[in-house]
């Protein structure tokens, strides 16, 4: 396959970006799009030139850390796939193809596609987590959770917070990643002492960090390569409504 690329170049947040032009020979159509990236940079790298700068780790489609918009679109054109679950396969010979990192305040560029996405991060340490002692682990058959409340947590726990869900969004909404999070553990017995401050010191660090507001575009959802529902921001609407109007207490 022959490919034309249109990377996005940027030093870092401070300098201007731009696309530069690549033309790639002989791709395979069994490469991820990693893999691709892998030969462009070998190609720069021989030609004495600044490799693309990207962000990986597991290639398997576990971590999220290949975040990159293709032709407009967070992780590509496949639904429910990472970057690095996408293959060449999935495009035409001689197809132009523009790749750019995920554009959002909240996320400001590093290099070329590298994104800051620490803003997800400080949402966690809000409250993202379960720091009252509810004892030793039990055998599964001794805490009764509902079995719908069981699946509804463990939907949301599959967020794996790449940002996709931010990048698709045209307010840079996080609601997606926020109602994920809060809802997988307002789901469980072992959520509960903290339930009220959890939503609410989540969602105000939200805001505080300068993601947009939800307005129900749907478009994360679209774009969330593990296929988490909006019916959690539904959710996590409730719990933050309920927490502001009797606030836990210190």
């Amino acid at each position: 396959m022959k490919i034309n690329l249109h990377v996005w170049r940027q030093k870092n947040a401070d300098e201007k970006g731009h696309f530069e032009e690549y033309n790639l020979n002989d791709i395979s159509e069994d490469m991820s799009f990693l893999e691709m990236f892998d030969v462009l940079n070998e190609q720069l790298i021989k030609e004495g030139k600044e490799p693309v700068a990207f962000e990986h780790d597991c290639r398997e489609g576990i971590c999220g850390a290949c975040s990159m918009t293709i032709n407009g679109i967070p992780h590509g054109p496949e639904k429910a796939t990472t970057t690095c679950q996408l293959h060449m396969r999935k495009f035409k010979d001689g197809e132009t193809i523009y790749v750019e990192p995920f554009r959002a305040k909240a996320f400001p560029v590093i290099r070329d596609l590298i994104v800051d996405r620490s803003a997800f991060d400080k949402i966690i340490q809000a409250g993202g987590y379960i720091s009252i002692n509810t004892g030793n682990a039990q055998d599964a058959h001794n805490l009764p959770i509902k079995k719908e409340n069981a699946d509804l947590a463990m939907d949301a726990a599959a967020c794996i917070g790449c940002g996709a869900c931010v990048a698709a969004c045209p307010n840079s909404a996080a609601m997606l990643f926020v109602s994920a999070k809060v809802s997988q553990f307002s789901l469980l017995p072992q959520g509960q002492p903290e339930r009220k401050r959890r939503a609410l010191a989540m969602v105000n660090t939200m805001d505080d960090l300068g993601f947009g507001n939800c307005r129900n575009y749907y478009e994360c959802e679209a774009a969330c390569p593990k296929e988490v529902s909006v019916r959690f921001i539904a959710r996590l609407n409730r719990e933050y409504m309920k927490a502001s109007l009797l606030p836990p207490k210190d």
